[in-house]
């Protein structure tokens, strides 16, 4: 049996893929959602996760847009296929999966671009869902990449010890021995 999180990996795969599909082909996301059910096994797969990924994208298409538009330095309509279905999953993961950390967002669509997408669009992946990141999860990133100072630990710190405040080790100076034996 599948782990919940290759289940999620695996869902994540397919969802990208049917992304793809979708602005492709402009097919209907229920028939490429049945397609993929047909062609890979449900149980291996978080249904619930692909299922709302699809339909979450499709039905915000404009709103989600919207969100990657500023952070491109492209128009979308210049971007390929793959890295808008990747930016769309990963924008779709910020705003409505708040139980996947935004650092697991950017890492797994850096890892199905270069699965999946053109030469170097892992790194405009990176780059792009960074700069998303602290637009929709902005108390998550703020603590991630600002943490709060540590408090002081119940011991003592150690007295940094100056070169000039350490004790002299002085051992004593060899007594001179004259080199005449005495008869």
């Amino acid at each position: 049996m599948a782990s919940p999180l290759n289940k999620r990996r695996k869902a994540r795969e397919l969802a990208v893929q049917a992304l793809y599909q979708w602005g492709m082909a402009g097919q209907n996301i229920s028939a490429i959602e049945a397609q993929f059910y047909a062609e890979n096994d449900p149980e291996k797969i978080d249904q619930d996760y692909f299922r709302e990924a699809l339909k979450t994208v499709t039905k915000n298409l404009d709103e989600i847009d919207a969100l990657i538009e500023p952070h491109a330095d492209r128009t979308l309509e210049e971007l390929d296929p793959v890295s808008m279905a990747l930016l769309r999953l990963g924008v779709f993961e910020f705003g409505h999966r708040p139980d996947v950390p935004f650092k697991v967002v950017i890492n797994e669509g850096v890892n199905l671009a270069k699965r999946f997408g053109p030469t170097d669009s892992d790194k405009y992946i990176n780059g792009v869902l960074d700069k998303i990141a602290p637009v929709m999860r902005e108390a998550e990133v703020n603590a991630m990449r600002n943490p709060p100072e540590k408090k002081a630990s119940s011991k003592k710190p150690k007295k940094a010890v100056k070169i000039s405040e350490k004790k002299s080790s002085k051992r004593a100076a060899p007594k001179k021995t004259s080199s005449k034996k005495s008869d």
